[in-house]
C-alpha cells in the first residue's frame, strides 16, 4: 500500500533538491523516495539497545584505554614516522 503526500517547498529548497537529484542522475521524486527509505533504515537501526546489549556495550568500554605501553603514543607525522624508522633499523640490525 502506498499513501500519497504533497508538500509545499520554497524555490530555493525545491532547486537544491532538483540539483542533488540530477547529480544521483534519478527524477527527483524517485530521488527523495530513496533517501526517506535511507534515512528510515538508518533510525530503525539505531533503535535502543536491549539490557543485554547496553550491559555487554559497558563491558567493552570499560576496556578502553587500559592497555599501557610504558610511552606515551600519538598519531602525528613525526611520531609514526620514528617508530616506523626504529621498526625498519631493529629489522635492518636482524639481518646482519
Amino acid at each position: 500500500m502506498s499513501q500519497q503526500l504533497t508538500l509545499q517547498l520554497s524555490d530555493e529548497i525545491y532547486a537544491d533538491l532538483q540539483q542533488k537529484a540530477d547529480a544521483a542522475g534519478l527524477p527527483m521524486t524517485e530521488w527523495i523516495i530513496t533517501v526517506l527509505n535511507q534515512q528510515n533504515r538508518s533510525l530503525q537501526a539505531d533503535s535502543p539497545l536491549t539490557a543485554q546489549q547496553e550491559e555487554a556495550r559497558q563491558r567493552f568500554r570499560n576496556h578502553a584505554g587500559s592497555i599501557r605501553l610504558g610511552h606515551p603514543t600519538g598519531s602525528d607525522n613525526e611520531s609514526i614516522d620514528a617508530d616506523l624508522a626504529r621498526a625498519y633499523a631493529d629489522e635492518y640490525q636482524r639481518q646482519d
